[in-house]
């Protein structure tokens, strides 16, 4: 299974990016997927997940500012970023992986599938 992450790239602080998560195969239908990102000198953390039916969480670093979206059809999954800060510079990773529900509430576990990163910085 190959995953192909694009979309990153240089914006301002304030500015928007949105990422895209290919899969080659039908994985994401049967996947939760997450992106993760790993900033310089920092362990790789947990941004967005998404479950195979839409139920989502984020990281609180994140919310309200992020969107993760899935198109099954089109095999990808994205990540609307809006409102960016130089925080959010790093590295983005997607990744297919497992899910579970504990009393109705999404959490994705993880999985084995990794798209190759994606660079993004947020800078004046």
């Amino acid at each position: 299974v190959q995953l192909q992450a694009s979309g990153g790239g240089k914006v301002r602080p304030g500015g928007y990016l949105r990422l895209s998560c290919a899969a080659v195969g039908s994985i994401f239908s049967i996947k939760a997927v997450a992106w993760y990102r790993q900033a310089p000198g920092k362990q790789r953390e947990l941004v967005a997940a998404i479950s195979k039916t839409g139920s989502t969480n984020y990281a609180d670093s994140v919310k309200g500012r992020f969107t993760i979206s899935r198109d099954n059809a089109k095999n990808t999954v994205y990540l609307q970023m809006n409102t960016l800060k130089p925080e959010d510079t790093a590295v983005y990773y997607c990744n297919a992986g497992d899910q579970k529900y504990v009393s109705g509430n999404f959490y994705y576990i993880g999985g084995d599938y990794w798209g190759q990163g994606t660079q993004v910085t947020v800078s004046s």
